[in-house]
């Protein structure tokens, strides 16, 4: 890794200027004399924005390489990613394509005067176009399709989504933004549908969760699928998703957390399921569930990984596993009602996973780190957790 990068510089500024703050101190306090947690957001810094911004705009107009995973019925269902996925083609694959647009939409609204704001507009208007998502509908609709990207691309999209309406209303952002954002969100409209119908047809006929630490996971997906519907106010999904929480996890005791993490999980089972719990449940109620759910002390599995090298990549999934379990833990710490003694140690757990995990980008590795940028945006602009 080249260092004293911007990313690099960002990291030691935010996690020494206000991650560590927001995350609690570098170590946990004895359980006798546990410290106050402070859980003020991080001040995240134009310079820091604009790295994490260059690698989604180096990659969402960026075909190759590229990873395709599709069901082919005859040789006419393959074809060219830019032909098949005219909006999602580059970063390597349809769900990070989608997250790196929601990036530059996050990031250009906290920073609308920033220098990368321009060329991240550029390429929202770009990519984002009606003849675009007519391609992807029709993609989408093609014999053997229903499950593309479902859950975890479908609930990157539904993120970008609501931050496009959240957008819309925002009034500090600039007159222009919030009129080209609600332009930008009404084109996306007929493929927001096609993804909701799918994802809803689904998630009613998902008997038994997924909980491995990869894509197919359920309770990651859930989670940024009810963020949506509390921001755009779908009250039918809150329900459903309320209601398969029960069902799903309502009754899971004991997490085998110990077990984690497996060799390219970038995603936690145990915590993503509190994480996800905590937003469905009351405080009170998410406390006692937690009590049986992660008894005792977090164990030293949840502590930073190392990372081996792989001249493929095939152990970077580590890098987003901490930052993932970094904004996992934060959500955990401020839906526990005040004064709850986990408070602490977790939030100073979460301050050494989010170190490691923002060390982790590395912009000289476009296999690694392509996506890598929208999950350390997640966890510095506290986007999943509602102030």
């Amino acid at each position: 890794m080249v260092r004293n990068h911007p990313i690099q510089r960002f990291a030691a500024l935010v996690l020494i200027g206000g991650m560590a703050a927001g995350c609690g101190n570098g170590t946990p306090s004895p359980s006798e004399d546990l410290a106050p947690v402070d859980l003020t957001p991080p001040a995240l810094e134009e310079s820091g924005a604009a790295a994490f911004a260059a690698l989604a705009l180096d990659c969402v107009t960026k075909e190759y390489p590229y990873s395709v995973s599709l069901r082919l019925e005859s040789p006419d269902d393959l074809a060219l990613p830019r032909d098949m996925t005219p909006l999602f083609y580059g970063c390597y694959d349809w769900h990070s394509a989608v997250h790196g647009h929601w990036l530059l939409a996050r990031l250009t609204r906290r920073f609308p005067n920033a220098e990368f704001a321009a060329g991240a507009r550029a390429a929202l208007d770009k990519n984002l176009t009606d003849a675009g998502v007519a391609a992807e509908i029709a993609h989408v609709s093609r014999e053997g399709r229903r499950g593309f990207e479902r859950p975890y691309g479908l609930a990157w999209l539904l993120q970008l989504d609501a931050e496009l309406h959240e957008w819309t209303s925002d009034a500090a952002a600039p007159e222009d933004d919030r009129s080209q954002a609600a332009r930008w969100r009404e084109t996306l409209a007929p493929l927001l549908a096609n993804a909701v119908e799918r994802l809803t047809e689904f998630l009613e006929k998902l008997e038994h969760p997924v909980r491995v630490g990869e894509h197919k996971q359920t309770a990651f997906s859930v989670g940024l699928i009810h963020d949506w519907a509390v921001s755009v106010g779908d009250r039918p999904m809150q329900d459903l998703l309320a209601a398969r929480a029960q069902v799903w996890y309502g009754n899971d005791r004991n997490c085998p957390v110990g077990y984690e993490p497996s060799g390219q999980d970038f995603l936690s089972p145990c915590l993503s399921e509190a994480d996800f719990m905590r937003r469905v449940l009351p405080a009170e109620e998410f406390a006692t569930w937690l009590d049986a759910f992660l008894p005792g002390p977090l164990p030293a599995t949840l502590e930073p990984v190392n990372v081996p090298e792989d001249p493929e990549d095939a152990f970077g999934h580590l890098h987003g596993l901490h930052l993932s379990r970094a904004w996992m833990l934060q959500g955990i710490v401020s839906a526990l009602p005040e004064g709850d003694p986990r408070q602490a140690a977790m939030a100073a757990l979460a301050s050494r996973n989010a170190e490691a995990g923002f060390a982790g980008v590395d912009p000289n590795n476009y296999v690694g780190s392509h996506w890598l940028g929208s999950f350390a945006t997640y966890l510095a602009t506290r986007r999943g957790i509602r102030d």
